[in-house]
């Protein structure tokens, strides 16, 4: 069970709903860059537990420069994301913001087809369609 892809995904969504809830509640008396700067502070303080306590850590020298250009682009891209998104959280309902957020799903689809090289099929697209249709309705007032 612990080596499948979909229970990893379906924990990813449930920790997902979970964040945007605590994280509606704890930026209703500070500043959305704030509470960022304390969230990202504990995900470095845990996943340092975790590497420390698995040994997953590794030599820098043996990860590649690829490798670490594509991370560093990953990371620049996850730092503006959480920015934006609890500002938006700041501002707006979690039950609206959440879904605009999880549009993420459909680029991911759409760049994947792009610039991985990846295919879709027919109902895989119908899928795509329906989740960015599910995600506009649910933000729709």
């Amino acid at each position: 069970m612990w080596s499948s892809w979909l229970v990893w995904a379906a924990l990813s969504a449930i920790f997902a709903a979970l964040t945007a809830i605590f994280a509606k509640v704890g930026v209703e008396n500070i500043g959305s860059d704030l509470a960022t700067f304390i969230r990202t502070i504990v995900v470095i303080v845990t996943l340092g537990l975790l590497l420390a306590a698995t040994g997953q850590f590794q030599a820098p020298s043996s990860i590649s420069g690829r490798s670490y250009l594509f991370l560093v682009l990953s990371g620049l891209g996850t730092g503006a994301s959480w920015l934006c998104y609890f500002r938006a959280l700041k501002l707006g309902d979690a039950a609206k913001v959440a879904p605009i957020d999880k549009l993420s799903v459909v680029l991911v689809a759409v760049f994947g087809v792009m610039f991985l090289g990846e295919r879709l099929s027919a109902p895989n697209w119908l899928g795509v369609a329906l989740i960015a249709v599910g995600a506009i309705l649910v933000a729709y007032r």
